[in-house]
């Protein structure tokens, strides 16, 4: 276990660069090189930021303690698998008794903290590296988003937490002191939005076929914009997501095919987790089978189940339930059958990969299935969102969005209307109990639902104990805890 200030200082000794070819930017492969060596490539630049993204391939960041945190504590999902198997303690986040020692927490806190700290370790050494300059502005932008999205996932899971924007001086107690203190979650969401409002400057709208995956002013505009709804700021999410509206994207006319292989980095794409399905950490660790249908006939570990709440919740004919949900027994759209020995009676469908592709390798654990993080139907909720907050046209995107799932347009649009179709269009997409919170209903919704929440305590996760342990008490717990 690692505080900030220890990931930090195991970065400054184990550079980890990967390298690069001129198909894939993401392909690893772990250097034995010396920071000094590896810094005098003529790749060293872009190797630093792939380095960054290759965090989010890791199973503490995007697998099964983030998939727990995320999802599991919500109304969309119970633990799944089986009575016998908690997943440690994924059977505490899903009754909201859990504790400031459930280990999912303390494994999310160190993936965003390892991930901020490839984040700051870009950022030192790139503006004294001869590369050109437009390249090293993009290259700038690109760890600037990579590490608002690390902070964005920390100040919803816990609120304020240690504010680490540069490779500290490990002879400095200033900075071990910052690294062991938190500052106010309005001081984290500042932070995100400058540095998002830089990378927006400096990111192209589109790649070339090589460097497609990395992120683009969209994904920028499109952070911006959720990070200022996370806040209520809705003039600032109109403007944005009126501009991402501009920049060419669509949505995809058929649903179910966001989800398959097919899918991947298409026109309703705006950032996604880059899985190359081969080893050593060219997939997202684990992200599948965690999710996959478990027992005789299945594929995976059964978690992360769809509550029959959610399957109940679409409305007659929308396309999104048979998209998002596995039901045990049926085809899918691939041609597999779902045995009716598997364990559970759903399973959610958005982390299928394939069983009949031929780019089914055989196994998940290290998929080449992407992990889509923001799309454009996102953008349209928002603005819609936004709309109504502010003024303006709430029903030509929510109908839009509406449209796509095989529904009719509404006439009228309501605040229920678009936290409605967030939650269909979105389930499983790691954002339903933060919506609620955000939302201020979470107490009622998951209440009803049969979750033991408790206002004034569940809005925020614990600090993990485990860190407060190794500051030495300087980190204060959240309220409740």
């Amino acid at each position: 276990m690692k505080n900030p200030i220890k990931i930090i200082i195991a970065g400054l000794i184990f550079l980890t660069f990967i390298s690069c070819n001129d198909n894939e930017f993401l392909d690893v492969q772990p250097s034995r090189e010396t920071p000094e060596q590896a810094l005098s490539s003529p790749t060293a630049a872009t190797e630093l930021v792939n380095a960054i993204y290759n965090k989010f391939l890791d199973f503490n960041e995007s697998s099964f303690s983030w998939i727990g945190v995320s999802s599991i504590t919500s109304d969309n999902a119970d633990k799944g698998s089986d009575p016998g198997d908690t997943g440690t303690d994924k059977d505490l986040l899903d009754n909201l008794t859990f504790t400031a020692t459930s280990i999912s927490f303390n494994e999310v806190w160190e993936a965003n903290y390892q991930g901020i700290a490839r984040a700051n370790q870009a950022l030192n050494y790139l503006p004294n590296l001869e590369i050109e300059e437009v390249l090293r502005d993009r290259l700038i932008g690109e760890s600037k988003f990579l590490r608002a999205e690390f902070y964005f996932r920390l100040v919803r899971m816990f609120g304020g937490v240690p504010l680490i924007d540069k490779v500290p001086n490990i002879q400095n107690q200033d900075d071990i002191n910052a690294a062991n203190t938190r500052v106010s979650k309005e001081e984290i969401y500042a932070f995100i939005i400058s540095d998002l409002n830089e990378a927006i400057e400096s990111l192209p709208v589109s790649y070339s076929s090589v460097d497609l995956g990395r992120a683009t002013k969209g994904a920028a505009l499109t952070l911006l914009a959720k990070v200022n709804m996370y806040q209520g700021n809705w003039q600032e999410v109109l403007s944005l997501t009126n501009e991402v509206m501009g920049l060419g994207y669509s949505l995809t006319p058929d649903y179910e095919d966001v989800w398959k292989e097919i899918g991947e980095n298409n026109s309703e794409s705006i950032f996604e987790i880059q899985g190359r399905g081969e080893t050593p950490n060219k997939g997202v660790q684990g992200y599948f089978v965690v999710q996959g249908a478990r027992g005789a006939g299945g594929w995976g570990w059964g978690f992360n189940t769809p509550t029959e709440d959610l399957s109940n919740f679409y409305e007659e004919g929308d396309e999104r339930r048979d998209a998002t949900i596995i039901f045990r027994g049926e085809t899918l759209w691939d041609g597999f059958l779902v045995a009716e020995t598997v364990f559970n009676p759903r399973y959610n469908q958005k982390a299928y990969v394939s069983r009949t592709m031929e780019s089914f390798n055989g196994g998940d654990w290290e998929s080449n299935k992407n992990v889509r993080i923001l799309r454009y139907a996102e953008v349209l909720l928002m603005n819609a969102e936004a709309a109504i907050n502010v003024g303006g046209d709430a029903k030509t995107p929510l109908n839009m969005v509406r449209n796509r799932a095989g529904l009719e347009s509404l006439e009228t649009v309501t605040i229920m209307d678009v936290w409605k179709e967030r939650r269909a269009e979105l389930a499983f997409e790691h954002d339903r109990y933060f919506d609620l919170v955000r939302q201020n209903r979470a107490g009622q919704v998951l209440r009803a639902h049969g979750k033991n929440f408790v206002d004034g305590k569940h809005e925020l996760f614990p600090i993990p104990q485990a860190q407060i342990d190794l500051s030495k008490g300087q980190l204060m717990q959240n309220p409740g805890y």
